[in-house]
């Protein structure tokens, strides 16, 4: 079902109920926001102005990211700063009519520098409990362990979150990838399991498709993040598609880290055709240039995405969730009303 006009793309992605499953929120800290906060907490950061800082955010591959992220990462300081940092990027969504976000955090990124692991994540748990109650965003927390550190610094961090397990939906991996397969953490993966945690994990965004066999037969992950790289194996074509787990795929991302040379060569359209649980996701937006509805709009023009492909993708977006069968059930119905209505109104 294609779309009459740009307009009616736009206006169609614009309202479409839809839930966000990956996100950094430590990526989504906007320049104005990094200077603010450097300002309250009078820390000095080595760039002049906001729009020096966006043209610093030319990057060639995941380690340059990562570089000025860590650095950007620094005004972080306290609770509050993590409850600004939280709200604004809900604000941000709700325009985008998101109705759910399940958002990774780096709580290593902040211990090390000295930082609390209570003073992060008592920030980001209030904002959470806002955005339900004020903005009507329902929403989970995923703790990620940095891949570049150790398998026992990955344990001591799930130690630390003890008191906050009741609040904390699963574990994710992140951080740079190649060189630090998903093998390196098999044990606190399979103690995060005993606990009940959900699971997830970066793979196939710049390592090999190993990397993903590893993260599905020794992590037993839930969800998959990114995962580019596994239409490289036909093997794991069949079973990703038969198991439909859900990839969380980040095409805006991908394009400014250089996975893509060009937006038009993105996998998320054959991903589509292949029948597997694609999801449209911003990754780290203030540094990839764009929310949710930014990667659905640009990439339905990349790839000439039809109304169809974007229904998939919103419902995907619930079905890949961690939400109850009868919230995405209902979830859904909500897609399905608003499709109806949408046809209803366009002729």
């Amino acid at each position: 079902m294609s779309f009459t006009s740009p307009e009616q793309r736009q206006a169609f992605i614009a309202d479409i109920p839809k839930a966000e499953l990956h996100l950094h929120i430590e990526g989504s800290l906007e320049p104005e926001m990094m200077f603010a906060l450097a300002q309250r907490n009078d820390i000095d950061i080595p760039f002049a102005s906001a729009e020096e800082v966006r043209k610093a955010y030319a990057f060639s591959n995941l380690q340059d990211f990562l570089d000025i992220y860590y650095q950007g990462m620094n005004v972080l300081r306290t609770e509050q700063d993590f409850y600004d940092l939280t709200m604004a990027y809900f604000k941000r969504i709700h325009a985008d009519n998101a109705i759910h976000a399940e958002i990774f955090f780096d709580p290593q990124g902040h211990t090390e520098r000295g930082i609390a692991f209570s003073t992060a994540i008592d920030g980001i748990l209030r904002a959470l409990s806002d955005a339900e109650a004020h903005l009507g965003i329902t929403s989970k927390l995923i703790m990620c362990f940095l891949r570049h550190l150790s398998e026992d610094d990955a344990f001591a961090t799930l130690e630390e979150a003890t008191p906050y397990l009741d609040r904390i939906a699963g574990v994710g991996l992140d951080s740079s990838e190649l060189g630090h397969p998903p093998s390196k953490f098999s044990k606190v993966f399979a103690k995060a399991k005993m606990l009940d945690l959900k699971t997830v994990a970066h793979a196939g965004e710049e390592g090999p498709p190993e990397y993903i066999w590893e993260a599905l037969d020794l992590l037993k992950i839930d969800r998959m993040d990114h995962g580019n790289r596994s239409l490289e194996d036909d093997g794991l074509i069949a079973k990703l598609r038969d198991s439909q787990m859900a990839l969380t795929v980040c095409p805006l991302s991908n394009l400014s880290l250089c996975v893509v040379d060009k937006l038009e060569d993105h996998p998320l359209k054959k991903m589509l055709d292949l029948g597997l649980c694609a999801t449209m996701n911003s990754d780290d937006p203030s540094y990839f240039g764009g929310y949710l509805n930014d990667n659905y709009e640009a990439t339905a023009v990349a790839l000439d995405l039809d109304k169809d492909d974007i229904i998939t993708l919103a419902k995907n977006s619930f079905r890949g969730s961690f939400l109850s069968e009868n919230t995405v059930a209902q979830s859904l119905q909500r897609i399905d009303d608003y499709v109806l209505a949408f046809d209803r109104k366009t002729g």
